[in-house]
């Protein structure tokens, strides 16, 4: 996709960048990346010992999920990303009616990965730190709407008090400016996106959008998490 300047728009999709927006962001994400980082406190309460030999699946919206997707991609322990759409039905799991903000659902990414190698709580604190913003509400820098809203999808009771209790103690810390807005809610269902958005940032690392505001994330999570990092991403193809 290349990015196209629209003076309003109520919903876009991922590469469009809204002409009001696009200075500002620009420049929050180029201070973003100039500026020193560092990772968030790990959680304090992290799921149970796993069940050896046992993949386990997060499933997360943090805006465009070309750019969560791929920094996932470069994590270890992470065994397979895919992105697609959670909240909706799925019958309005198509990205052309996704991308109207009225479906329900967020462009999400499902992560499968061995929690001998990665925890729950571990993911999350990636997820904050690198791959999203979760102060914005209904948006991600030049994407807005609530399919690029911020949501944790838990599949089991476990995941749920993991997110909740992360949320809360990140907030009671105040490393952020704001509280987050990332809402806990249940995954009703998980459906794969299109087969072009899969791998999107690896196969397409010039595209304008995702050198801008995706690159820098993925950057970010090697300087951040040397030992998280994995140079070989894991693909879907």
């Amino acid at each position: 996709m290349k990015i196209r300047l629209f003076p309003t728009l109520a919903a876009a999709a991922c590469g469009l960048v809204i002409l009001p927006f696009a200075g500002g962001a620009l420049r929050i994400a180029q201070a973003q990346a100039a500026s020193p980082a560092q990772a968030l406190p790990a959680p304090k309460i992290d799921a149970a010992p796993p069940t050896p030999g046992k993949m386990e699946t997060a499933v997360l919206a943090g805006g465009c999920f070309w750019g969560v997707q791929g920094v996932f991609e470069h994590v270890k322990g992470v065994k397979k990303v895919y992105s697609g759409y959670s909240g909706g039905p799925g019958v309005a799991a198509q990205y052309e009616l996704v991308s109207t903000g009225t479906t329900g659902h967020a462009e999400s990414v499902q992560i499968v990965f061995d929690p001998q190698q990665i925890s729950y709580g571990q993911v999350l604190q990636i997820f904050f730190t690198v791959a999203t913003d979760p102060t914005q509400l209904n948006m991600q820098f030049p994407d807005q709407g609530p399919q690029y809203r911020g949501e944790i999808f838990y599949t089991t009771p476990d995941q749920k008090r993991v997110a909740e209790a992360y949320i809360r103690q990140l907030n009671d810390a105040r490393v952020f400016k704001k509280p987050i807005a990332t809402r806990v809610d249940p995954l009703k269902g998980f459906f794969k996106a299109e087969d072009y958005h899969q791998d999107y940032l690896i196969r397409h690392p010039e595209q304008p959008y995702i050198a801008t505001y995706d690159l820098p994330k993925v950057a970010m999570l090697r300087q951040v998490f040397p030992d998280r990092y994995v140079a070989k991403p894991t693909t879907v193809f």
